[in-house]
């Protein structure tokens, strides 16, 4: 039984940890994005000689970088929607419970 706690609570002070560099990793990962879409754009205009295809590849590297903050934003929602179902943060329950109370202008 005491060896059971202890699993349990290293596994939710990992968590966390793993959970913030994730949400850290975003902003580098928009940065390498663009920057790989320029890199792909600038082989694509040497092995091909057109000026243009530079832009190809700076438009693969911002659609690469909006892919990703669409991605971490919808595991934000996920996560949301998750915790908004637990019964501790369940405001909706309670602000219906608390219809009684006058929340009007107070006269002293």
């Amino acid at each position: 039984m005491a060896e059971k706690n202890k699993e349990e609570q290293k596994a939710p002070r990992i968590k966390p940890i793993i959970e913030a560099a994730d949400n850290l990793s975003l902003g580098i990962s928009i940065v390498v994005a663009v920057a790989m879409g320029v890199g792909i754009g600038i082989l694509l205009k040497k092995y091909t000689g057109i000026g243009w295809t530079l832009w190809i590849g700076i438009f693969i590297g911002i659609a690469a970088a909006i892919s990703n903050v669409y991605k971490a934003y919808s595991k934000q929602i996920r996560e949301y929607e998750e915790l908004a179902k637990k019964p501790r943060y369940a405001i909706k329950k309670k602000l219906k419970e608390d219809d009684d109370e006058d929340y009007g202008e107070k006269n002293y």
